[in-house]
């Protein structure tokens, strides 16, 4: 798969957000995110497709992707583009609900977990957490970018890192092998989502000037 540019996903969570979660979004968009993963798990399915109604309505003039966490009906109701599954969720299952024309993501948070998910058919898988986290609690210590590198290179599909991605470490995460970082709480506790997700999208890009 080719994930969106910048490869940047920022994933919700309405109760770490000052404002309502479709002005965060708005803001995120506005600073360059391609990307949202609506991830509101505790929302009867009703109240969630509405809201990623709403996401993928913000994301529309920006071409921008918008999944969502665990829910494949939800997904298909709101028209959104793909769904990413908790690790143990049915990938397969999942498929046959969204079909052939919609990412489907798994959350991982080891090499095993990240091959496994990418043997069962995922399009591409989150590793958690790289570097330590107030929002990824009670998955051990943090992996870093040497597992993250190991992962990348052993994994044949898009390794997204996710967990302590600032604008300062990035760039490193790609330098490591990551194909893309995600990012929840850096974004949505921010007083100004779009000035963040610009500095991130910055950091991002320091990798091809280093490159270059």
């Amino acid at each position: 798969m080719t994930l969106p540019d910048p490869p940047l996903l920022v994933i919700t969570h309405r109760r770490m957000a000052p404002r309502p979660l479709a002005a965060v979004v708005a803001d995120a968009l506005a600073g360059g995110c391609r990307w949202i993963l609506v991830r509101e798990k505790d929302l009867p399915r009703p109240a969630l497709t509405a809201l990623v109604q709403e996401v993928v309505a913000l994301a529309r003039p920006y071409g921008a992707w918008v999944s969502v966490s665990a829910d494949a009906h939800a997904a298909v109701e709101a028209q959104a583009h793909g769904v990413h599954l908790p690790w143990g969720q049915d990938i397969q299952a999942t498929r046959q609900v969204v079909g052939s024309d919609r990412w489907v993501g798994v959350s991982a948070h080891s090499l095993a977990e990240a091959q496994a998910a990418a043997a069962a058919g995922a399009d591409y898988v989150t590793l958690s957490p790289i570097f330590p986290t107030e929002s990824k609690p009670g998955y051990g210590p943090a992996l870093g970018l040497s597992e993250l590198h190991r992962v990348s290179q052993a994994v044949p599909v898009p390794v997204i890192a996710l967990a302590g991605i600032t604008p300062q470490n990035a760039a490193a995460c790609l330098r490591a092998g990551a194909a893309g970082v995600a990012v929840m709480g850096t974004v949505m506790r921010a007083a100004d989502p779009t000035r963040v997700v610009r500095q991130l999208v910055a950091g991002l890009k320091k990798r091809k000037k280093i490159e270059d």
